[in-house]
Parts: structure tokens; C-alpha cells; sequence
């Protein structure tokens, strides 16, 4: 019963006339502008929707601060659906809308919904890439690019005060893989038709990291790109378009080998580009980062305090995801 990614994420915001500006900057396509709401629709087929805090159309929740306050889920049939409606309705209580979409408040506080979800293919082709001795692209320069188009939401984050517990009721009822678990700090979570390393990443808010409270909190949005140069692109787009610059700068994580541009979000949060992660099917094995802060980035342009030393390179292969049974020390 696969669930095969993100069909929509539902922002609560203060202002949404400056969050839909700062979206529509981001490269993300506006569908539809009421004044209540903003949708945002991306080629892939995901969809953003802004309402306001006070709109009492959004779902009941105790997450602190602004952000996307419910993420509904794609699924691959009618079929599927129902199997999974009849699972969560065992822990949770769950609603069922006219147009079918079942609606769910997680034992962690996060509201999430699932419906059926066709997303459109999406076509990239990143420019061949040269090195010393190895000629892939010759007499041909890369592709000059205006702007960014983000074409899919690849994954949704959450700090929650239980990651664990979080993780397991994704794993046991909604059939989440664990892609990689830095330990103490979080856990990476795809969904089992999806090939993203994670879909889903849920931090541990007690973690001492900046801008964590032990609170139910969103943390940020990842939207794919094709490469480095659209990425970087949309991050000169949004300084030239007056919007708060990132913390890090361009950094790749090692957790997941993605490039990574965070940018401070109106929304909540942050929203991120995102471009060159690994992908994964059921014959990847998870690791316990036993040193989170090693899984972090391989670089980031703008070293923070945390990484001022760097870190013990020190994680293992998790054989038993529903247990406790490491090997393959490194």
C-alpha cells in the first residue's frame, strides 16, 4: 500500500500577501490567489496552500510558530487508501472528506492527511559534468538559467519532543522506511513508494541545536532543483529580490550527499533547495550516526559554531530497524 510522496503541505501564516510574494520569488508557480488562500502548484503535481493563522479552516493542532501545519500524503490507489484508513482508525481518530481524503492527527501532534495521488513525471537533464582527465561535455557550455523552478517537493520536517515514538507510528502504521538515524538528533523517514532518501525527517526538539525549544515546531521544506547552478541561481534571485540570506550557504550533507541552500522563510521556518541527494529502494541499509554532527554536512560555505571542530567520524549499519542491532563499527 505505497505511499509515493508529498501531494500537498498546508502553510499557517501571519501575512499571507508577503508569503505568497516570497514563494512566487522562490520559483514556486501561483495557481490560484483569493485573499484567504494562495496555491501554489509545482509540475510535479504537489501543491503549497498559504491560509491565515486564524483561518478556521485549518486543522487543530498544538505545533508552536508559524509553518506547515498539515501535510497530506499521496497514495497510489483507491485500494491503498482504504487499507490504510482502516489501519489508522485502530490508534487514531480519523475523518473521511466527500472527495475521500482521509484526515488524521498524529500521536506526536503533526495533523496529516492521504489521498489518491497521480503526480505528473517530471523531466530534468542536468549538464554533463568535467573533471581533470574526464571529458563529458565538450565544446558545449552549461545551460544559462534566469530563475529557479523547483519542480517537486522532495521532503517536510518537524521538530516533535518524542522522534522515536514519531518514528514508529510512521514505520507500523503508514509503512515508513527509516533511511538513516543520527543518534540523539533525528530520524529520516521514506515512504515506501517513494525513492527519496527521506520524505519525512522528524528531529528530536530537545537536541541542543539552535532553534530548538523542546516544542512541537516546523522546521523546514525541501524543493528539488536540477542542480547547483538552478540552486544558486534562485538563492542570487532571492537576495536580489530584498529576502534574508542563508545562515549556511551552499552545503552538502553527508547524511544524504544532497546540496543543500536553506533561506529564511515568512512562512515559517526555512525553505529550502535542494538537488544531488542519493536515492534509495529496499535494499538500502539504515546507519546510526553515533556522532549526529558528522552526518551534518560534508561542507558548508558558512562553517556555524557547532562544526568549528571537526567531527568524529563515527557511525554504523543498522541490520534490525525494528530493534537495536548495529554492526559494521567505521
Amino acid at each position: 500500500m505505497p505511499i509515493t510522496g508529498i501531494e500537498s503541505l498546508l502553510y499557517r501564516v501571519g501575512d499571507i500577501d508577503l508569503c505568497t510574494r516570497y514563494f512566487s520569488d522562490f520559483g514556486l508557480p501561483l495557481k490560484e490567489e483569493t485573499g484567504t488562500l494562495s496555491l501554489f502548484e509545482l509540475a510535479g503535481g504537489s501543491r503549497l496552500m498559504i491560509r491565515h493563522r486564524d483561518d478556521p479552516l485549518l486543522p487543530e493542532s498544538d505545533m508552536s510558530g508559524d509553518g506547515v501545519c498539515q501535510v497530506t500524503w499521496g497514495v497510489d490507489s483507491e485500494r491503498s487508501l482504504d487499507a490504510m484508513a482502516k489501519a489508522l482508525k485502530n490508534v487514531v481518530d480519523v475523518t473521511r472528506g466527500g472527495d475521500g481524503t482521509v484526515s488524521f492527527l498524529t500521536p506526536f501532534g503533526v495533523p496529516m492527511a492521504l489521498r489518491v495521488f497521480q503526480g505528473h513525471p517530471v523531466v530534468y537533464a542536468p549538464d554533463p559534468v568535467n573533471a581533470p582527465g574526464l571529458v563529458n561535455r565538450l565544446n558545449q557550455h552549461r545551460k544559462w538559467r534566469e530563475r529557479a523552478r523547483p519542480k517537486v517537493i522532495n521532503h517536510v520536517v518537524w521538530a516533535i519532543p518524542d522522534y522515536e515514538a514519531g518514528y514508529k507510528f510512521m514505520r507500523d502504521t503508514l509503512n515508513f522506511r527509516l533511511s538513516d538515524h543520527q543518534r540523539g538528533f533525528g530520524m529520516y523517514l521514506r515512504a515506501d513508494g517513494s525513492c527519496n532518501h527521506h520524505n519525512l525527517f522528524l528531529i528530536n526538539a530537545n537536541a541542543p541545536f539552535p532553534g530548538l525549544d523542546g516544542t512541537l515546531r516546523f522546521h523546514h521544506t525541501n524543493f528539488g532543483v536540477e542542480d547547483i547552478d538552478e540552486m544558486m541561481t534562485g538563492a542570487n534571485y532571492m537576495t536580489r529580490k530584498g529576502w534574508d540570506p542563508s545562515h549556511l550557504g551552499l552545503g552538502r550533507h553527508r547524511i544524504d550527499s544532497a546540496l543543500f541552500y536553506y533561506l529564511p522563510c515568512p512562512a515559517g521556518g526555512e525553505a529550502e533547495y535542494g538537488t544531488d541527494s542519493d536515492y534509495l529502494d529496499d535494499n538500502w541499509v539504515p546507519r546510526d550516526w553515533i556522532n549526529p554532527l558528522f552526518g551534518f554536512a560534508t561542507f558548508t560555505h558558512n562553517l556555524p559554531p557547532f562544526l568549528a571542530q571537526e567531527p568524529d567520524w563515527n557511525f554504523r549499519y543498522i541490520t534490525q530497524t525494528a530493534g537495536n542491532s548495529t554492526t559494521g563499527d567505521h
